[in-house]
């Protein structure tokens, strides 16, 4: 047990100087004035979160955790008040949490290889892959992270830790295509690891261990590359088309324009509040309030962005 967590601290620390060797930023990238809002949330007592990946935030403000531990999906209001858990015994390692553009909630188990979507009373209506199967399938998934959507209700799967492609379905359900392959070159990945999509239907995956965000249209083609950017773990779409990335190597949140300029920059590593430890992903509410969620300090923050 020892010799094991020798060697993953050890990889944490060799992947954390490289990213930090490959990405250090322009010095006259701005500062974001974020104020985190340290008495969010209000868990009931007794209850914590376990590593955190995932939060996302519906049409009314109201955020939900997503994590590894009791009572997986926990929703509160905008205020931080406690509303309703669920998901107990459906999860095995809770990655990605989105919502689509008609409300629903769809969630990414990366150790299940599935992806459910569930509507606003949690009940699962759809499900993609195969609870407990994994392969490189139009059916079956290896290590999914990420969900998207297009304007027509298409649905992109980043399907990232052991296969290493986009899996494109329509809002129904049904395989549409795929693209990708282990790699560094265009159209190939190395841990898709974050998906979105703008309002022109283009697809940005966060290539985490490549250090880059790739660009395709909605059917897969090349469109570019942005390197430099830091190791993409997450990505979030603001109302005025600017992305919001964390990059969980170095421990910080960075904003960004749709052609990949590097507009802002805030956090570091440490356990305090505005603070990081394996920023994972984020989520951007309906009044610009950003929600970061953590994996190694098992919590997710809210911050108002001034």
């Amino acid at each position: 047990m020892r010799t094991w967590t020798a060697c993953l601290l050890l990889l944490i620390l060799t992947e954390s100087v490289l990213a930090q060797m490959l990405t250090k930023l322009p010095g006259h990238t701005p500062a974001i004035a974020a104020e985190v809002e340290p008495d969010w949330p209000q868990l009931p007592e007794g209850w914590n979160f376990g590593a955190t990946p995932d939060v996302a935030v519906d049409s009314k403000g109201h955020a939900y955790v997503f994590h590894r531990g009791p009572h997986p999906i926990v929703e509160f209001d905008n205020t931080g008040k406690f509303v309703r858990s669920w998901g107990d015994g459906l999860f095995v390692s809770p990655h990605g949490l989105r919502f689509d553009r008609q409300g629903n909630l769809w969630a990414v188990d990366n150790g299940a290889n599935f992806v459910v979507k569930m509507n606003q009373k949690g009940r699962v209506t759809l499900v993609l892959g195969q609870h407990g199967s994994k392969g490189e399938t139009e059916e079956l998934f290896d290590g999914p992270t990420d969900i998207a959507f297009a304007s027509n209700g298409d649905v992109f799967v980043s399907d990232g830790y052991g296969n290493s492609r986009i899996v494109k379905y329509s809002g129904d359900g049904r395989f549409l295509k795929a693209w990708g392959k282990k790699g560094s070159g265009a159209g190939e990945f190395n841990v898709p690891h974050t998906v979105v999509v703008d309002d022109r239907d283009r697809v940005y995956v966060g290539d985490r261990q490549n250090y880059r965000v790739q660009v395709f249209d909605a059917e897969g083609t090349f469109i570019e590359e942005w390197k430099n950017v830091g190791s993409p773990w997450g990505l979030s779409l603001s109302k005025d088309e600017m992305l919001f990335m964390a990059d969980g190597w170095n421990d910080r949140v960075l904003k960004l324009s749709l052609k990949g300029e590097i507009l802002g920059v805030f956090g570091g590593p440490g356990r305090s509040p505005g603070q990081f430890r394996f920023a994972h992903h984020l989520s951007l509410g309906p009044s610009g309030e950003l929600y970061v969620a953590e994996i190694i300090n098992m919590r997710a923050q809210k911050f108002l962005l001034r």
